[in-house]
């Protein structure tokens, strides 16, 4: 899947991670973990200014603006929406002048369930990426460069699209903070929004002396979405087998319990769904493609909360988490344990970016109640000295990154087998696949787009431990393709045309692993500049594959590897080269990335997952990627200046890259023994799983190219 383009509003506080790791499953140096948003492929209310348009010149970019679009549109309609929404502003216990609606739930996760799609149910736009920000007279929506020609189609004249990083748009906190008189309130739902994302929305409009409201009594989304909104997530979850997860939650929650201690802790809150999945050895069905269920985990030194729907939780489940001495909450108690755990004197680890602010503030204010309360005692009272609960009696937060985000990141043994067993088994669904879809075209079956997906998703489906998609598919012929993170609707999908590009990215979700893959191919016979850009993406793809670096090398370092070879004729493409991939869970995990934004310091460690997907977009005319999964893993080399450990890449996807889009004068020799090298793997590993007419067709499309 094309991947998130990381944008950190902590910035100043990242530093490079060059030392060594702990066996432990924890990282044990918090302060060298950058602070992300792990969620976010861009912080449209910060921005990222210095850099934000590296990707593309405005010269470049062929998409016609969303003003011009619109003076071909008749007069304007008014949005019903918007109008209630805007009647809710001057209501008691509301009264403000804007309300701002991000994409993101509870937990700052990437998909959302139904229910929680507030910003795409509010403005229409149903890109994975967004913000909406809606005043008393104006609305606008900022999304990024994966994005711009979806909602240029899907908003209606009563938005304004804002192109989040092209020169000369302002963030969405400058646009907010600019157009309100001064004075004006500024309305958020503090649960939508991490502790850093509200802390610097509220510093950047109080240059203009606005003020933020936080309304945690309701959302006022929900209140005019009301009965037509989708009901809450119900389905059970269930135990992730040992097998896979490779680790023992007693032992993970022992090495959390050793985190938490040695950061000056007594207990951490944890929001993020797929780490609460990943420490409690668990897998829900509540998020669309991510196999993670609505919770909270609290861990302290004693004892561990999990706050979660009961209704959701089977037999299994139950005993699964009663042996590993964890209690049940309900889901919706958690600021209740947020104020009781101050008034017992915790110390409590939080991560600010990406814990929500609503539960920070709610601690903030405990602590300083409850510290109050203490100094009204005797002095001796008030020192940091442990009481009889096991806390210091004046309670305070801990503001550090999560440990579990890096332990997730650094794959086990089980995982990585998991991840390798788990992309034969799609590689083979794959080759079924296309086999089927080359015949149809060939034999001029009308095909949409969605009857393409809908069909991989049926070969996929089949496959033993299969579950669910990764992400929706992005199945897009022609001009389609241009459009980065495009979704196909059966009203106005496009036909599968054999005389045009046809980009096909998607990835499944298995029981022992998580996949994502893009192949761009041609039916018939690819123009000249259609093979050049193809094999220039290729370039960029084998330079990755091939990079060794040293050891505490930040992603960032390789995104050029992938970019040079369009570079040298003036292209690029306008996302991050690489994500981290979880096992058996998000599909998007960090804190890795391979991007042209440099705020992710975070390096690239042995036993990490990341993807490699250089790409490049003609818009309304084509689109173009390739991309493979790959395990960051020791490389071998001949020296080790300094002592440095090398690091390099194993492929984890296996699946043949077309050879008629490929332009053998623009490769190297070493580039064509690349790709046969590589295609001979995919024949040895992929060709057993097959049975016969496919195993012909995979080796129709794994024979060698000869060099020129």
């Amino acid at each position: 899947m094309f991947p998130l383009t990381v944008s950190s509003p902590s910035l100043n506080r990242l530093v490079l991670f060059t030392s060594r790791y702990s066996h432990s499953p924890f990282l044990r140096n918090f302060k060298s973990l950058s602070l992300i948003h792990r969620k976010s492929p861009y912080n449209y209310l910060a921005g990222v200014k210095c850099h934000a348009s590296s990707s593309s010149s405005s010269s470049s970019f062929t998409a016609k603006p969303s003003k011009e679009i619109r003076k071909a549109r008749t007069e304007v309609v008014p949005d019903e929406k918007l109008s209630a929404l805007r009647q809710q502003f001057s209501e008691p216990g509301v009264g403000i002048d804007a309300y701002i609606i991000p994409s993101e739930d509870a937990h700052q996760s990437e998909f959302i369930a139904e229910c929680y799609a507030r910003r795409a149910f509010i403005s229409g736009f149903t890109g994975s990426a967004g913000t909406a920000v809606v005043t008393k007279d104006k609305a606008a929506l900022w999304t990024d460069g994966r994005y711009f020609l979806q909602a240029e189609k899907q908003l209606n004249s009563s938005w304004n699209l804002m192109r989040a990083g092209n020169p000369g748009v302002p963030t969405a906190s400058e646009w907010v903070a600019d157009v309100l008189a001064p004075g004006g309130r500024v309305g958020i739902d503090p649960f939508l929004f991490s502790a850093d994302a509200a802390e610097e929305l509220e510093e950047a409009i109080a240059k203009k002396n606005h003020k933020l409201v936080y309304l945690y009594r309701t959302n006022l989304v929900d209140e005019i979405w009301k009965g037509s909104r989708p009901k809450p997530p119900s389905k059970p979850i269930r135990v992730h087998d040992l097998k896979y997860a490779g680790l023992d939650v007693a032992s993970k929650l022992a090495s959390l319990r050793n985190e938490i201690m040695d950061a000056g802790a007594s207990s951490i809150v944890i929001s993020m769904l797929d780490e609460i999945a990943w420490v409690l050895n668990l897998r829900g069905s509540d998020v669309p493609h991510s196999p993670v269920m609505y919770a909270y985990l609290i861990v302290e030194v004693d004892q561990a909360k999990l706050f979660v729907d009961s209704s959701k939780v089977t037999a299994e489940v139950k005993d699964h988490l009663t042996n590993a001495g964890i209690e049940l909450r309900p889901y919706d108690s958690i600021l209740s344990e947020i104020d009781s755990l101050a008034s017992r004197g915790a110390q409590l680890l939080m991560d600010p970016s990406t814990l929500n602010v609503a539960i920070i503030s709610t601690y903030k204010s405990a602590c300083e109640r409850y510290s109050r309360k203490s100094e009204n005692q005797d002095k001796a009272t008030t020192k940091l000295s442990v009481g009889s609960s096991g806390y210091a009696t004046k309670p305070s937060g801990i503001y550090r990154p999560s440990p579990i985000s890096w332990a997730k990141a650094i794959k086990n043994d089980a995982e990585l087998q998991g991840m390798k067993n788990s992309h034969l088994r799609d590689a083979a669904a794959l080759a079924h696949f296309w086999s089927w879809l080359e015949e149809e075209v060939h034999k001029n079956v009308n095909l949409t787009e969605v009857d393409v997906a809908d069909k991989l998703l049926e070969f996929r489906s089949v496959q033993d431990g299969f579950m669910d998609t990764s992400f929706d598919t992005i199945s897009g012929s022609g001009a389609n393709g241009a459009i980065i993170h495009y979704k196909p609707e059966p009203e106005s999908c496009s036909r599968v045309d054999p005389q045009k590009l046809f980009l096909l990215d998607s990835g499944a979700q298995y029981v022992d692993g998580t996949t994502d893959i893009t192949r761009t191919v041609h039916f018939t016979e690819p123009s000249a500049r259609e093979k050049e850009c193809f094999t220039r993406v290729l370039q960029g793809h084998i330079a990755l594959d091939q990079a060794v670096f040293p050891e505490g090398t930040p992603g960032f370092v390789l995104d050029g590897f992938a970019r040079s070879s369009l570079w040298k004729i003036g292209l690029d493409y306008r996302h991050g080269t690489g994500h981290g991939v979880g096992a058996a869970l998000n599909v998007h995990e960090g804190p890795q990335s391979i991007s042209f934004r440099y705020g992710n310091m975070t390096p690239l460690q042995n036993g990490m997952i990341v993807s490699n997907e250089p790409g490049y977009y003609e818009d309304h005319a084509f689109g173009i990627r390739i991309e493979n999964l790959l395990h960051v893993r020791d490389a071998e080399t001949p020296n080790r200046f300094g002592g440095a450990t090398y690091l390099g890449f194993e492929k984890l996807t296996f699946f043949p890259i077309q050879a008629k889009m490929v332009d053998v004068s623009l490769l190297s020799d070493a580039e064509i023994d690349w790709l046969n090298n590589y295609h001979t793997e995919v024949w040895e590993k992929v060709s057993p799983l097959l049975e016969a007419p496919t195993q012909q067709w995979l080796w129709n499309n794994t024979r060698p190219l000869a060099k020129s």
